[in-house]
């Protein structure tokens, strides 16, 4: 049995399938997809739906499944002058920002599935969890999608709001906990300060960054925390 960890796959199926592959993964082992699933990439939907078959797959939610979520549901009603009224200031305001982000492609996507598979993507969503508390070979890990905005050690992990852990990015270079390693994604790797190694995973001062930029043309990685050993959909 191994655990695994991979973020931020945006829509790239195709890598995600070819990790499963190369780690070969089980009925055993765990994976964790620290969020950012959707948006972007082409094939969000058949990404979730993989997830969705695979017990052993523990999903946790990002800003995009975030924003997805808050109008997914809008956009599969029946347009009717009640559900017209509905579509307030707020609603039109994430429906842009998520549009800015990527969103397009997983709208259409989820527009050709069925009614019930539309249904089923959405209580899936909402079953993805905000963070995760993992030990593996006595080692302890914190496992959230973004960071801990307004970090303290004196704050316990339930402290946090949704918006302190799926939106904004952790500092790499402080070490947030002497005993226990930070597990994020969301920040593509290639931006961390003093990083040279382009869209590879960062461990640095008990953080592990594993976004190594799919969304944006870079690379799907997955991380193995028994022994730290890191494998790239593409070398």
């Amino acid at each position: 049995m191994a655990t695994y960890c991979m973020s931020d796959i945006h829509g790239n199926y195709e890598g995600y399938q070819k990790l499963l592959e190369k780690i070969h993964f089980s009925d055993l082992d765990v994976l964790y997809v620290l969020g950012d699933v959707v948006d972007r990439g082409k094939a969000s939907m058949k990404v979730l739906q993989d997830m969705m078959m695979r017990e052993n797959v523990i999903p946790l939610i990002g800003n995009h499944e975030y924003m997805a979520l808050q109008c997914l549901e809008f956009l599969m009603s029946e347009i009717t002058v009640e559900n017209i009224m509905k579509c307030n200031e707020s609603l039109l305001e994430g429906l842009l920002e998520w549009l800015a982000v990527g969103g397009q492609s997983t709208i259409d996507e989820f527009q050709q599935l069925s009614y019930e598979e539309r249904i089923d993507i959405i209580e899936y969503l909402k079953e993805f969890l905000l963070y995760e508390e993992v030990e593996v070979n006595s080692k302890d890990y914190i496992l959230v999608h973004a960071g801990l905005s307004h970090f303290s050690i004196s704050r316990d992990l339930s402290d946090y709001d949704l918006y302190e852990m799926i939106f904004e990015k952790p500092d790499y270079s402080k070490i947030y906990f002497e005993d226990r390693y930070l597990v994020t994604g969301h920040t593509p790797t290639r931006l961390i300060e003093n990083h040279e190694a382009k869209d590879c995973v960062y461990m640095k001062n008990n953080h592990i960054a594993i976004d190594c930029g799919s969304g944006y043309g870079g690379r799907l990685g997955v991380i193995c925390l028994d022994n730290h050993k890191v494998y790239y959909a593409y070398e």
